[in-house]
């Protein structure tokens, strides 16, 4: 019905509708038994059984819910329905939704980016593999629910973890909110969890064969070299970035004896760990390129992304740590030398190799954005990722310096 045919009905009819027919008022019964009328109401009802159901237009991308619902009720106890998706974070690496019940229960599900993708790339089963496995030890992850690897479910294998509550730091803004003393416990606590992530037994938690345990330096030089050179050929002319080249040749020929293997998270910074309310991590995020290897990259690498009060923050997700309360990154060495009891002599390697590492990653994207192939991009944008590259390849030379 229709409605201004039920605003009518409800002004001549206000209750009477739920009682039998011989309590109706004669109006009532009047305009209920007028041929016109039934027509009218015999139209309206065909319209609702043959009009098709409305789209959902709140289920992002990524989700088709009538699946994934059905994927819950087989794995969370007691769910309570409807469940509502929201896009955590997208773009070209792996998707991740908060999803809530109707008792405001939380998860976090993650996927491949939409669209064709490399399977090595966005490995689902790896990824909560590593997290499944890590969840007995000291090293702060969410609890895993399950993995579905049946690409019919929801077009592309996805894992489920619980939903951690908690702060990530990306920005100054952000780390402006924390007062001088949840900043210094932040930066103590994200040392003290690499340093935990990097004694873990990784035998004892099924994780031995993750990857290979020696030649990580040497691997990880040949790998990014080549995406390098791939990046360069995709630009006319090439990117100009003969420092890499060089930069190459000079790490290679200095690698350091390996310290042993361990987990290496191979993307450890401020924003990928989760703080609480006193700026303690509660949360390790983004696992997609763990593997066994070399642990001191990963002190190298957040060295790269820690920024000290006047340093030139070539990286935006460097500048929040510039601000007072957050340690210094010699205080971060000097606290992962003592908690690791590790031989930090040969930093400056790792740190010239985390800046070169990160200059062949970035060549990658504007090669892509140069090229064309992430769409019709702003030429603004396009400009800012070659300043940043090209700042970047600075960086890395002057690291270089100390190397061999």
């Amino acid at each position: 019905m229709r409605s201004d045919s039920w605003g009518a009905t409800r002004e001549t009819v206000p209750v009477w509708g739920l009682c039998g027919p011989a309590s109706l008022p004669t109006t009532a019964v009047a305009w209920l038994t007028d041929p016109s009328r039934r027509s009218t109401l015999r139209t309206e009802a065909a319209q609702r059984v043959t009009e098709p159901t409305p789209v959902d237009n709140s289920v992002p991308s990524g989700i088709d819910a009538a699946a994934v619902t059905d994927w819950f009720r087989s794995h969370v106890p007691a769910l309570s329905e409807p469940l509502r998706f929201e896009l955590i974070a997208g773009g070209h690496s792996n998707l991740t939704f908060r999803v809530a019940d109707a008792d405001d229960r939380r998860w976090v599900l993650r996927r491949p980016p939409l669209g064709q993708v490399l399977a090595t790339a966005h490995d689902m089963g790896r990824e909560h593999r590593i997290i499944s496995a890590l969840g007995p030890t000291a090293v702060p992850v969410p609890p895993t629910v399950g993995l579905c690897s049946d690409d019919s479910v929801n077009g592309a294998p996805f894992y489920v973890m619980d939903f951690v509550d908690g702060r990530v730091v990306r920005s100054p803004s952000d780390a402006a909110a924390l007062s001088d003393e949840e900043r210094r416990c932040a930066g103590e606590s994200i040392v003290d969890v690499l340093a935990c992530i990097h004694t873990v037994d990784v035998d004892e938690v099924g994780l031995g064969d993750l990857g290979r345990r020696d030649g990580y330096i040497a691997r990880q030089l040949k790998r990014w070299y080549s995406q390098f050179q791939a990046s360069d050929a995709q630009v006319d002319g090439g990117l100009g970035l003969g420092v890499v080249h060089e930069v190459h040749d000079r790490l290679a020929a200095a690698i350091p004896p390996q310290q042993g293997a361990a987990i290496v998270h191979g993307d450890y910074r401020l924003d990928n760990c989760m703080l609480g309310d006193d700026g303690r991590v509660v949360s390790v995020l983004d696992w997609e390129i763990c593997t066994l290897g070399d642990p001191l990259a990963d002190v190298g690498l957040l060295w790269v992304y820690w920024s000290d009060p006047g340093d030139d923050a070539v990286l935006p997700q460097a500048s929040p740590t510039a601000l007072d309360g957050f340690p210094r990154k010699a205080e971060l060495v000097q606290r992962y030398g003592a908690a690791s009891e590790r031989d930090l002599s040969d930093l400056d390697f790792y740190v010239a190799f985390g800046c070169w590492k990160l200059t062949c990653i970035i060549a990658g994207v504007y090669a892509r954005y140069a090229g064309g192939a992430m769409g019709d991009v702003p030429a603004d944008q396009v400009d800012g990722f070659k300043v940043m590259l090209e700042r970047l390849a600075q960086m890395t030379f002057a690291a270089t310096q100390d190397v061999g």
